[in-house]
């Protein structure tokens, strides 16, 4: 009996974790929502590099904040540092109707953005409440909370288009309010209807415990979570212009296709815990990656119409040209027939389609030799890189990333059981950094090669790391730890 309502008490820990995670991703997010109504409505004339600060400074501090917000909940428990971290970032949120200036909105985004620092909270609140057995599926359901993204997605414009009916100027300032009152109610509900815990005998000083960090594998895991989490978080944001720009979609049609990708990652990390338990983090962690290789493959090949050298025609003799038009030259009383261009009017083909034909090179009366070229063959190769089959190709890496995300954090307490916080935190951070650069390093990679599939370029070649690092790794186990393998091998 005492072990199930242990079990109880836990799973309604996870509840609130979960829930209260859920807001804040949905808070986190909410300015990608919000600021371009504001700038598209001409509410705000905020330039391009300002809404860019406005959209990354939420994420940026969320992000680098976790850290020490992980020291907090490893410190002093969950209960009390998750309560206030939402009640106090609702202030921001309750101030945000005043803000009349971009240094406003600015100073504001950056408060409401240590909502982001939730994550770091939760993980090591959730996971000191579960055994080991449990803790990649608790860690994954935990993990869900990535789905308020998608709610603020889907809520948030229609939201605003409904309050600025009667108010186009004013109406949207109902809308942080609504979030902040959200903070309010699970903030309390979560002070009054959760208890605290921490790790037991927790006596050591900060330094001692961040000297956790100075370990090789903190950095391979959020280097994992960069790809996994950052890397989600990146394209969350950069496939909606991606959908404009390449396949000409609408606005509202670009958002569904981006909350395609979002939702599924995030809903399925819970399944990834499930298989971390069962199969260990490491054969997981083996199929993310190498799944994460061959789908960036085949979604860096971009929308393209390739024109090459074809075959041409050849003189099979020495005489003089007597007759020269578009479907044929003579040489002599010799025939040579010229391929005509057949349009190609196949639309979204899956698969590349080509088009060949033949220009006359020579002129009537010229001599020529034998072999000399009297029509020069042109191809077409054209690569529609078919919408349907684009959007499969990224669902499927947004499932693979969210399954990677629960096995990245299944490895954390078993490595460092007294450390989640801060570790959870340091790995969070880096993987929120991804999050907050992937966009400018796709910006950057667009300028310079003109192409929007050159974002898929870096991700399989960072991929392609990440896999090489982790089987240099467990090669290296093996070499060195053969006695112990069976023990040592499922746990990296």
């Amino acid at each position: 009996m005492k072990n199930t309502n242990s079990l109880s008490q836990s799973h309604k820990i996870l509840f609130l974790n979960t829930l209260a995670f859920t807001v804040c991703f949905a808070c986190w997010t909410l300015n990608g929502v919000l600021v371009t109504f504001l700038v598209d409505n001409g509410i705000f004339n905020w330039s391009v590099v300002q809404v860019g600060w406005l959209l990354g400074i939420p994420i940026l501090t969320g992000s680098v904040m976790r850290l020490p917000i992980g020291i907090l909940t490893d410190k002093f428990g969950g209960k009390y540092v998750f309560s206030l971290l939402l009640l106090l970032c609702s202030i921001p949120l309750f101030l945000l109707p005043f803000a009349d200036s971009f240094a406003m909105f600015a100073i504001l985004s950056f408060f409401f953005g240590l909502v982001g620092t939730g994550f770091a909270v939760g993980i090591g609140f959730t996971s000191i409440w579960y055994p080991k057995e449990w803790q990649g599926r608790a860690l994954g359901i935990f993990g869900m909370g990535n789905a308020g993204a998608a709610i603020t997605t889907f809520l948030a414009p229609s939201l605003l288009n409904h309050f600025s009916i009667e108010d186009p100027q004013n109406g949207w300032k109902i809308l942080p309010v609504i979030y902040a009152v959200a903070l309010v109610i699970i903030g309390v509900a979560f002070l009054i209807f959760t208890d605290n815990k921490k790790v037991e005998n927790n006596t050591r000083s900060v330094s001692q415990m961040l000297g956790s960090l100075r370990s090789a594998r903190v950095w391979r895991f959020g280097t994992y979570y960069f790809l996994v989490f950052g890397c989600f978080v990146a394209y969350s944001q950069w496939l909606l212009p991606n959908f404009m720009n390449v396949y000409q979609t609408s606005l509202v049609m670009g958002g569904l296709f981006a909350t395609m990708f979002s939702l599924p990652s995030g809903v399925i990390r819970a399944f990834g815990g499930y298989l971390s338990d069962k199969y260990g983090a490491r054969k997981v962690m083996y199929w993310v990656l190498s799944s994460s290789v061959a789908l960036s493959a085949l979604l860096m090949v971009p929308k393209m119409e390739i024109t090459t050298t074809g075959p041409g025609v050849l003189a099979t003799k020495k005489g003089t040209i007597t007759s020269v038009t578009d479907q044929n030259v003579k040489i002599g009383e010799t025939d040579f027939t010229i391929a005509q261009r057949k349009e190609n009017t196949a639309e979204n083909a899956i698969f590349p389609t080509s088009t060949s034909w033949q220009q006359v090179v020579v002129e009537q009366n010229q001599p020529v030799k034998k072999k000399e070229l009297l029509a020069k063959g042109i191809t077409v190769i054209k690569f529609d890189a078919n919408m349907w089959v684009f959007l499969v190709l990224v669902i499927l890496i947004g499932i693979a990333w969210g399954i990677g995300k629960a096995a990245v954090y299944k490895h954390i307490p078993e490595y460092f059981p007294a450390e989640v916080g801060v570790v959870g935190g340091m790995v969070g951070m880096i993987g929120g950094l991804g999050g907050f650069f992937g966009p400018i390093i796709f910006g950057y990679l667009l300028t310079a090669t003109g192409i929007w599939s050159s974002s898929w370029i870096f991700i399989l070649v960072f991929s392609v790391i990440c896999l090489i690092w982790m089987h240099y790794t467990i090669t290296k186990i093996m070499n060195e730890k053969q006695p112990v393998l069976a023990r040592v091998i499922d746990r990296q």
